[in-house]
C-alpha cells in the first residue's frame, strides 16, 4: 500500500482526466441498460453480458462517428467468407 500511494503521489490531474475519459462510456452503458448490476450470476454470464453491452455501446459509437452510409461503405470491400470449405 505504500509503494501505492508513494506512486500515486502528483497523480491528481492525471487520475482526473483518466476518470473523466472513463467514466462517462460506463455511466452511458449503466443508462442504456437500465439496471446497476447483472442479470446472470456467475463470472461467466456476467462477463458475456457485460460484452454484448459494450459491444452495443461501441456499434452505436461508430454509428454517430460514421454515419450508416459511412459503415457501410467501409464493410462492403471486406466481405469474407470466414469459414472455408475444403
Amino acid at each position: 500500500m505504500e509503494r501505492h500511494a508513494e506512486k500515486m503521489k502528483g497523480a491528481g490531474e492525471k487520475m482526473r482526466v483518466r476518470g473523466s475519459l472513463v467514466e462517462h462510456p460506463f455511466g452511458t452503458i449503466k443508462n442504456r441498460s437500465g439496471a446497476y448490476g447483472f442479470l446472470m450470476r456467475g463470472i461467466e454470464k456476467c462477463r458475456g453480458e457485460f460484452s454484448l453491452m459494450v459491444l452495443g455501446y461501441n456499434f452505436t459509437r461508430v454509428l454517430k462517428i460514421a454515419g450508416v452510409e459511412g459503415f457501410m461503405e467501409y464493410c462492403a470491400p471486406r466481405k469474407v467468407n470466414c469459414v472455408e470449405t475444403g
